[in-house]
């Protein structure tokens, strides 16, 4: 199952490269780690650490979400059942440690155990958060945020404090890298909330306003929602409905959203938090590595790539 939701192999187990997933984590960790003056060999268990964590995370959302697709292909949970994705997901996490204390020394180990647990309890308190905002009537931008923050960022955060740490960085460029993965985090999950409505069906594996069918409360929505135009209004009585969308209506639902300004204010919010990314790191640590990483949050499949969006000396 785990070499499944990889990408590695099928359901009978015949290797297969067709569905791979992003490993931004991962190559987050390794680009840390060079521009903390760090080996990539020194910083692998650390990212496979950080790449299983996520895909435990990865698994036990499709089940909370319904998604029965994943890049493109059925869910773990949609072949296999509930049961035993959800005890993938324990065992994908469960390893995620195992990996990443493999070959880092005893001190430098115990620090970065404790930043993957802290973050993942982040990430958890922000899924519960992100679940919570679908049956409630209005959702504020600033608890949005901080559900983002907790939910994407504070993993992304420790991707880069953990390749910081396997280059035994001093305890200042740690934290300078958390807080430059933290904003790219958040750019990411509002890149990936407009990817949610405006996504290519080709690129993504799920169709078009796969996110409003299911009244999802992301930022665009928020935004949107917040406007205080005719176009919210219409928008905030068709999520009082407790059923997923219809295709008519959700097509008229992307149209409210882009009309109220959903689109552009979430757009304006990514250009802000990969240019605060950015601006975290002095010279010696923005590299060409980390800048091409956060240009690649930026543009990412072509949905935030105007000029807005994307940071100036990426």
């Amino acid at each position: 199952m785990a070499g499944y939701h990889l990408g590695w192999w099928d359901t009978a187990g015949v290797p297969t490269q067709a569905r791979f997933g992003k490993y931004l984590r991962p190559a987050l960790v390794i680009a840390a780690a060079r521009a903390c003056g760090g080996s990539e060999t020194a910083a692998l268990s650390a990212a496979a650490g950080v790449e299983l964590a996520h895909n435990f995370s990865l698994v036990h959302d499709d089940i909370m979400d319904g998604d029965q697709t994943r890049r493109g292909y059925p869910a773990v949970w949609s072949v296999w059942g509930t049961s035993d994705a959800i005890l993938l997901g324990d065992t994908l996490h469960a390893l995620a440690y195992q990996v990443l204390v493999a070959d880092l020394p005893e001190l430098v180990a115990v620090e970065a155990v404790r930043r993957l647990a802290v973050a993942v309890a982040a990430m958890c308190r922000g899924q519960s958060d992100d679940c919570a905002f679908e049956t409630r009537p209005r959702v504020e931008l600033d608890e949005y945020i901080q559900m983002a923050m907790d939910k994407t960022g504070a993993l992304m955060g420790c991707a880069c404090a953990l390749g910081a740490l396997s280059a035994r960085a001093d305890p200042e460029t740690v934290s300078l890298m958390d807080c430059f993965g933290r904003k790219l985090g958040l750019a990411f999950q509002f890149t990936d909330d407009i990817i949610g409505i405006w996504g290519d069906p080709i690129i993504t594996g799920r169709r078009a306003g796969n996110d409003l069918a299911g009244r999802k409360r992301s930022l665009p929505v928020v935004t949107a929602l917040l406007s205080n135009t005719e176009a919210a209004r219409e928008l905030a009585e068709m999520y009082e409905f407790d059923t997923a969308l219809g295709e008519e209506t959700v097509a008229r639902a992307m149209a409210l959203v882009e009309a109220a300004g959903g689109r552009r204010s979430a757009q304006r919010h990514v250009a802000r938090q990969v240019q605060a990314a950015v601006d975290t790191l002095p010279a010696g640590l923005a590299t060409a590595d980390l800048m091409a990483l956060a240009n690649v949050i930026a543009r990412r499949d072509g949905l935030a790539g105007t000029p807005e969006s994307a940071p100036a000396d990426a």
